[in-house]
């Protein structure tokens, strides 16, 4: 049973691994952005830990307080039932007040680790938000080339007119063509305006000449 159990959980990581090989294989950009989603929730989680350390943290301090503050009670309790010659009450209030000593003593103890244990905390957590920080900058530099790559590749092909069943070619020939067309009508039309204007212009100076020769 338990080899058994071993080969199907190995044939179920080989499925896994080669889902996410195919994955990446077809969309690399995507699987990153999961994993730095998970790479996200992991900070979360360590955040809202710390936040539940600092409570411990406060925690501690005002048990930490309160316990020295009844000790040091106790002890002027027991001074002053000592003075009054009260012994019953004197011996109640000392061991209170060893008690509370106890309780204080080791409260600090406690303090005093969960504080350095936040502080490394601390520095774990701005390292992890560094690390963070850092793969959503290579993200970035992955992705801006990334999109150069298949710009290239579109322009490629558009320029090197490998795909003649490209839509990006195939507006490109039409844009060009209506380009070819409207250029040839616009001259046309220029030289045509142009001649019209000249012979006007030579007709109305021949005809000055003449005037002026018959005068």
């Amino acid at each position: 049973m338990t080899n058994l159990l071993t080969r199907i959980k190995n044939t179920v990581l080989a499925d896994l691994n080669e889902a996410l090989d195919h994955k990446e294989k077809k969309n690399p950009i995507a699987l990153l952005n999961q994993y730095l989603r998970e790479c996200e929730q992991e900070t979360e989680k360590v955040r809202k830990l710390i936040e539940r350390q600092y409570r411990l943290k406060d925690e501690f301090a005002r048990e930490y307080q309160q316990a020295a503050d009844l000790a040091e009670k106790r002890k002027s309790q027991a001074d002053i039932a000592a003075k009054a010659g009260e012994q019953e009450l004197h011996q109640f209030a000392f061991q209170e007040a060893s008690h509370y000593e106890e309780r204080a003593t080791r409260l600090k103890n406690m303090l005093s680790e969960a504080t350095a244990e936040l502080q490394n905390l601390e520095n774990r957590y701005e390292e992890m938000k560094h690390k963070l920080k850092d793969m959503h900058l290579r993200r970035m530099e992955l992705m801006g080339r990334e999109n150069v790559s298949r710009a290239n590749q579109r322009i490629n092909r558009v320029i090197n007119n490998d795909d003649f069943s490209d839509k990006s070619y195939s507006k490109f020939v039409e844009i060009d063509s209506y380009l070819e067309r409207l250029e040839k009508e616009v001259t046309q039309s220029y030289n045509q305006n142009t001649i019209d204007v000249r012979i006007a212009e030579l007709e109305k100076s021949m005809k000055k000449e003449e005037k002026l020769l018959n005068e």
